[in-house]
């Protein structure tokens, strides 16, 4: 495989400026078809609150949904309410006793269980509040039902904003999860499909979803994420590439401080396209936290609505099912325009940059009103070409081990993850020496 530095691409890239205007290049992208596009949301899980000073913000979702609403996209999707996730179907991932305790625990009894809480990583990140456990079916059953859509074959792309809850780990919450929605959709996913990509745009590592599949070579992981050692999670270095199995399905693009639109973009699509024809897939979840978009309060990257949307728009090209989630994202005006405006990519819809005069809580997106923000600029890009040059040429070495897609006579599911069909995967396994004796 030869591997390409940014000097050869035929546009040359500035990767020490700041970025103060948009680049015209986003509204040339195209795609070659109109999917069926299924939207799964429940206006209740905007309603809880994690505190009063908490940067996660349910509402966020609200305002997402009133835009959806105002701009007519409900008109050209499938809307679904979904049920809330049962307990069984949360332990198809996470274990009994921490399941059992977020069914239990108030904050009115919470000293009762003083003992154990600590086992389950509660404190100030991820607090208890009242209905948590609802809050967390609320928004797994959504992603659940929009991996059924996929499976069933009624939805081509299904989007779940309130899910993407990607820090969640099998034994406790994380990061402000509390159940892992992604892991759950993709064990769903791996019913009926041989492999699945997993992508994460969030400005944190996707280390839940990277952990659970560690030892797995059916799921594909791949996070574009800030790192540094120290920013949370701590994880999603280039050495993290998978066990056992799961050895170089671990893909991790680690990157610095203000990355810009053009720069980010550009090394989206030279990394995915690779994964894509190496790997190839027969679903995709993208995790689309809008963290990673400059002016949030917890994020440090310099991307724009349109930049963002144009990785939404670029995965979506390959016409592989899709499931397509939130995550992060805690400057709610900004999420809810960059959610709005990539539930109109996936729908191949344009919107006028103008916010609808009718929008409720209008007032929320003062001063500009705007679909696009400058959000831009604000801190110094500090990846250099030569740290992106190895970013990218880290990835291509490790899908060079892979020597093409893995079987599905390779391990199926992870070893320690529970709740798949064996029937299924037995299944598979007849299917696929079936024809390996045919040929």
């Amino acid at each position: 495989m030869v591997v390409k530095t940014w000097e050869d691409e035929q546009n040359t890239l500035v990767y020490d400026k700041k970025t103060t205007e948009e680049t015209p290049f986003y509204e040339e992208f195209t795609t070659p078809y109109s999917p069926r596009v299924s939207y799964h949301f429940n206006k209740d899980v905007s309603k809880f609150h994690f505190g009063a000073r908490h940067p996660m913000k349910p509402f966020r979702l609200m305002l997402t949904d009133h835009l959806v609403l105002a701009y007519g996209l409900h008109d050209k999707m499938d809307l679904y309410e979904p049920r809330r996730a049962t307990k069984d179907e949360i332990l198809d991932f996470h274990t009994d006793d921490y399941v059992d305790f977020l069914q239990r625990v108030t904050p009115d009894n919470v000293k009762e269980f003083s003992t154990i809480i600590s086992n389950f990583n509660i404190g100030e990140d991820c607090p208890i509040f009242d209905g948590m456990y609802d809050y967390s079916s609320i928004y797994a059953g959504a992603s659940l039902d929009a991996s059924r859509k996929l499976i069933n074959g009624q939805s081509d792309i299904a989007i779940n904003w309130s899910g993407g809850l990607h820090h969640a780990k099998k034994y406790g919450a994380s990061g402000f999860c509390y159940v892992n929605d992604i892991v759950l959709a993709i064990l769903n996913l791996l019913l009926y499909h041989a492999r699945v990509l997993y992508i994460d745009i969030d400005i944190h590592h996707g280390d839940g979803v990277q952990e659970a599949f560690y030892k797995s070579n059916r799921v594909m992981t791949l996070s574009f994420h800030k790192y540094n050692g120290e920013y949370f999670p701590g994880t999603g270095n280039y050495n993290e590439i998978g066990k056992d199995d799961g050895e170089h399905y671990s893909l991790n693009v680690p990157l610095k401080d203000g990355i810009d639109d053009d720069t980010y973009t550009r090394l989206f699509k030279s990394v995915v396209e690779p994964v894509l024809s190496v790997f190839q897939p027969g679903a995709i979840v993208l995790q689309c936290g809008a963290d990673s978009l400059g002016c949030d309060r917890l994020g440090c990257f310099n991307l724009n609505t349109r930049a963002h949307g144009e990785c939404v728009a670029f995965v979506k090209s390959f016409g592989i099912p899709l499931l397509v989630l939130g995550g992060g994202g805690y400057t709610p005006r900004n999420v809810s325009r960059l959610w709005a405006f990539e539930t109109s990519i996936c729908l191949n819809v344009d919107l006028d940059p103008k916010l609808p005069s009718q929008l409720p809580y209008i007032k929320y997106f003062s001063p500009d009103y705007n679909l696009h923000p400058n959000l831009s600029g604000k801190i110094d890009n500090k990846n250099t070409r030569k740290h992106l040059d190895e970013v990218r040429i880290r990835v291509m070495e490790q899908l060079r081990y892979l020597n093409g897609a893995p079987s599905v006579q390779m391990q199926l599911v992870p070893p320690d993850l529970e709740g798949h069909d064996p029937d299924v995967d037995n299944a598979i396994k007849d299917e696929m020496a079936d024809k390996m004796d045919t040929s």
